[in-house]
């Protein structure tokens, strides 16, 4: 994101001059590019983002007309039945950001499928009538347990520390059709598990 860009976009809704001394200096202690870019994990970065990509929404929904659409932060959706509409609002799209955002498109993240091969989209792949976790967020999932587990054996971390990430990652599976992944996860991390391994 440019800093300027964004400013100029706080200022149009912000007129408190302390207010919006605070949030330049916020923005630009975000010296990640000279005068670009926020950090992933910044609790003001998702307000931000979501201030920057308003734009893009506005644009999408009343110049584009475009009925079906959904964005979370910079990942965005757009739904159509015919693949020539989809296909022909690539320039559009492109050209706005490029020229209102000073942004682009990742040119290998444009992915135009059929409803039935399912919509990769925040983690989880879409179906009409089923979402499951990405796979490649499942492994993540496991990884990260199975690295707190050797760090909790070696007494680098407590119990609580792996049922914390355990307990979260539960609750992201709750949100697809995932039991056998949860009751995985369970049988392998949780509390009573370790207790297994640690009087074992």
């Amino acid at each position: 994101m440019d800093h300027k860009i964004l400013l100029a976009l706080i200022k149009k809704k912000v007129k408190d001059e302390d207010t919006i001394w605070l949030l330049e200096e916020i923005i630009e202690s975000f010296a990640m590019n000279q005068d670009k870019g926020i950090p992933l994990g910044n609790l003001t970065s998702q307000l931000f983002a979501n201030i920057y990509l308003n734009e893009l929404d506005q644009f999408v929904k009343h110049e584009l007309k475009i009925k079906y659409y959904a964005r979370y932060t910079d990942d965005f959706v757009i739904l159509s039945s015919s693949k020539e509409y989809l296909k022909n609002l690539i320039n559009p799209i492109s050209n706005f950001l490029r020229k209102n955002l000073s942004l682009e498109l990742h040119p290998n993240k444009i992915q135009i499928k059929k409803l039935k091969q399912g919509i990769d989209f925040l983690g989880y792949v879409v179906l009409p009538y089923y979402k499951s976790i990405r796979t490649k967020t499942k492994n993540r999932m496991i990884k990260k347990l199975e690295k707190l587990k050797w760090e909790y054996m070696n007494h680098k971390i407590s119990k609580q520390g792996i049922n914390q990430s355990l307990q979260s990652y539960l609750g992201c599976l709750t949100h697809s059709n995932s039991f056998a992944i949860s009751q995985k996860l369970e049988r392998r991390f949780s509390k009573n598990n370790l207790d297994k391994i640690e009087n074992s």
